[in-house]
């Protein structure tokens, strides 16, 4: 009995011996579809992560952009073919469960372009809206 507490206490003791959480496992979901969606040119797919509504809230390196019509119309512009999109691979950091139904993720983006690659830093509010995990803002740099 004493081997099993030390085991579980081992276990425990360290944050990849915890299972995910459901929500966590489907934000993970939502972010691995972004990525696919990226990654087959198909930014509109990419954008039912976010939370399609006027107060959605895209922070980027051009300031502040307020909801999710101009946020995809940001993308469409700042990325108007393939070789600009490149292939995209997100690098997840952080996972913090906020008083519900919020949720922070913060992580890293990279893109391998023909044109140069590019790189940075985001950060997410997840929020769930109806049973369903959305970006409700976005500060990417």
């Amino acid at each position: 009995m004493k081997k099993f507490f030390l085991i579980a206490i081992i276990i425990f003791s360290f944050p990849g011996g915890m299972a995910q959480s459901k929500d966590e496992s489907s934000i993970r979901y939502i972010l691995d579809r972004q990525v696919n969606a990226w990654n087959m040119g198909d930014i509109r797919t990419f954008m039912q992560g976010y939370w399609q509504s006027d107060s959605l809230l895209f922070i980027g390196k051009t300031g502040v952009t307020y909801g999710w019509q101009p946020t995809l119309d940001n993308y469409k512009k700042r990325y108007p073919d393939t070789a600009s999109m490149g292939k995209l691979t997100f690098t997840l950091l952080e996972f913090k469960p906020l008083a519900f139904p919020y949720y922070f993720v913060v992580g890293k983006w990279h893109l391998e372009r023909s044109i140069g690659n590019i790189e940075g830093h985001f950060s997410l509010l997840f929020k769930k809206i109806i049973n369903q995990w959305f970006i409700v803002a976005d500060h990417s740099s």
